[in-house]
């Protein structure tokens, strides 16, 4: 992920505003903001505001002073998805024209029922095309799918290696868009990348199953496809997923006040970093600017695991 004269790098960070930051999300934004910084380029904030029913009052500004308290500033303005409708229609269009997409009026229990493979992510069975050649009568759509391509789709990440999926298998046909206009994740995240230039994707694992289906979108839609990084999960006691609820960071901050050193520090170690032992005791600005200027990505771990301070 080098900087060259014709592609500089620009990065994103991409909360949604339906909690507070929890330091696995930490973790997310300090590695991306790192490893687009590192390369001398931008580091871009958007707020995934799609989902509005699950959206908490006041989480933006949480999220935005959140960051600001360990020095990690975007550059230019905080984009927001819902400020995208108009590119979702038109992506949806084309992918419409091109006969990619059709209309679904399965339910969740419906697909649960017909599904006969089993499943291990959080997506639940991949869906069995019942509908791929036309709903039954008097269904209503409750969906909009595309579908999806025979064999393989791969991709190289910077961890991980290269990692290819049967989208048949593990997913089947999934939705774009729900009902009549409510635009999805899976179609939302590739655009926004698209719009706003975004080359270089840093996140989490927990993200990595769906990146197959995102560099499928970026390729019919003729998008560019940016360099991936999956870093490891914090992980709460036992090894399991944090919640919303799970170690918030703005609950923490007003305990580490004027220590977020010590967290910016912890984070860094989790990502395989290893600051002199001169900066133990810094400020946030100057640990970012030993980041910025010495971190190294084939240093970040294989596994992840608890983030202690």
């Amino acid at each position: 992920m080098e900087v060259t004269a014709s592609k500089p790098v620009t990065g994103r960070f991409a909360p949604s505003p339906t909690g507070c930051l929890h330091s696995g999300s930490l973790v997310a934004a300090v590695g991306s903001y790192l490893m687009a910084k590192r390369a001398g380029g931008r580091w871009l904030l958007r707020l995934d505001d799609l989902d509005a029913p699950r959206q908490v009052a006041g989480m933006s500004d949480d999220i935005m002073r959140t960051l600001e308290s360990f020095g990690l500033f975007w550059d230019g303005e905080v984009a927001r998805q819902s400020l995208n409708q108009e590119y979702y229609r038109q992506a949806f269009e084309l992918l419409q024209a091109r006969n990619l997409l059709y209309p679904c009026s399965c339910s969740r229990k419906e697909i649960a029922l017909a599904a006969s493979a089993p499943h291990s992510d959080d997506d639940g069975p991949p869906y069995p095309g019942s509908c791929r050649t036309g709903m039954k009568a008097g269904g209503v759509v409750r969906s909009w799918r595309i579908k999806s391509p025979d064999g393989e789709v791969c991709f190289s990440d910077l961890r991980r290696g290269v990692i290819c999926q049967d989208l048949t298998k593990v997913c089947g046909d999934f939705a774009i868009r729900r009902g009549a206009a409510e635009y999805l994740y899976q179609l939302a995240v590739v655009v926004d990348d698209g719009v706003a230039g975004v080359n270089q994707v840093v996140r989490g694992d927990d993200l990595l199953s769906s990146t197959p289906r995102q560099v499928y979108l970026q390729r019919i839609l003729g998008l560019p496809q940016p360099d991936y990084c999956h870093l490891p999960l914090v992980t709460g006691p036992g090894g399991s997923k944090l919640s919303k609820r799970d170690h918030l960071v703005s609950h923490q901050l007003s305990s580490l006040k004027g220590r977020e050193g010590q967290l910016l520090l912890a984070v860094l170690r989790f990502l395989g970093q290893n600051p002199p032992p001169e900066l133990y005791g810094s400020g946030c600005a100057e640990l970012l600017e030993w980041g910025i200027a010495g971190f190294d990505a084939a240093l970040i771990p294989a596994h992840g695991g608890s983030l202690p301070i």
